[in-house]
């Protein structure tokens, strides 16, 4: 009995340094999450302005671009996959590689092949695994992102995506897969089309009797369009990445937080049975003692 509540104490002392730990990362988690939310709500007026000026040059001009044509016959397709470089987040990263994984199949439906792309080392580790190829990995930064980490990614799939698939390397249609923070609670796995271009916010049709907008474009509607789609594909990954970081570290918070009171309750069960050891052990020790007592007084009374 002895050696049970010692193991029992054990158990509690590694349970309680385990809730320091997780307890220690939900209290970083929720001082940086603040942060994160202020840069995603930070970056949204310049995506949406941004999204709103290349829906008026593409719709309003006569340009037929690389970057908003349909191509006649895709074959191939890149899916960018935005996960977590560690653990800890509950089913953050999970969630993100089964939308990934849905829209690959949706992909290999309709005939064209998938090049992946990945931001962060879960996506990296998963596909590594699977031995599954992957075209280029960025990690280290997922929690934190950076707008050169953005600008770098995006001129790689912008480039694969204006070589054609008929290049090694190249591709027809260029997609994203990241989580969306809708709020403390709720994460939401999003998968979108980047290129060929979907105007994400379209300009409402003109109703009748209303005059359509002049447009002129200095120097052309071409070379416009070639430096605002390009920053738009920026924009968008960059949104992605932040909204990204701030869904991770809602999702740890909330592991944490549940890390901690599993670990609160653990205790309190081993505590609980520990107690009940050691009491059953001072019974046993009281009726051998009570025991032997007796044992001693009936052979007193032998020898009388």
């Amino acid at each position: 009995m002895a050696v049970s509540l010692r193991e029992y104490r054990a158990k509690i002392r590694s349970t309680e340094s385990m809730k320091k730990i997780t307890r220690a990362m939900e209290l970083i988690a929720a001082s940086r999450i603040i942060k994160a939310q202020q840069r995603a709500s930070a970056a949204a007026p310049y995506a949406r302005e941004l999204t709103r000026a290349v829906s008026a040059v593409a719709t309003y001009s006569n340009v037929d671009h690389a970057l908003t044509t349909e191509p006649e016959n895709p074959t191939r397709a890149a899916v960018l996959v935005i996960t977590s470089d560690r653990g800890l987040a509950g089913a953050y990263s999970s969630n993100v590689i089964r939308e990934a994984e849905d829209l690959v199949a949706r992909l290999t439906e309709q005939g064209l092949g998938v090049d992946i792309y990945v931001s962060g080392r879960k996506a990296e580790a998963y596909f590594k695994f699977r031995n599954r190829p992957v075209v280029k990995v960025w990690s280290g930064f997922s929690d934190q992102p950076t707008f050169d980490v953005a600008n770098e990614i995006g001129e790689t799939l912008v480039a694969a995506f204006l070589a054609g698939s008929e290049s090694e390397g190249g591709v027809d249609e260029v997609h994203l897969v990241y989580t969306r923070f809708v709020s403390m609670l709720n994460q939401k796995p999003t998968a979108l089309r980047l290129l060929p271009l979907e105007v994400v916010e379209s300009i409402e049709p003109p109703a009748e009797g209303d005059v359509l907008p002049l447009y002129e474009f200095e120097p052309s509607a071409e070379q416009v369009l070639d430096g605002l789609l390009p920053a738009y594909v920026e924009s968008r990954i960059w949104f992605a990445l932040l909204q990204a970081a701030a869904s991770e570290l809602a999702a740890r918070q909330k592991a944490m937080k549940s890390a901690t009171d599993n670990a609160t309750e653990l205790i309190k069960k081993y505590t609980r049975i520990a107690n009940q050891a050691r009491q059953a052990g001072i019974t046993q020790e009281i009726s051998e003692i009570v025991g032997g007592v007796n044992a001693l007084a009936d052979a007193n009374s032998a020898n009388d």
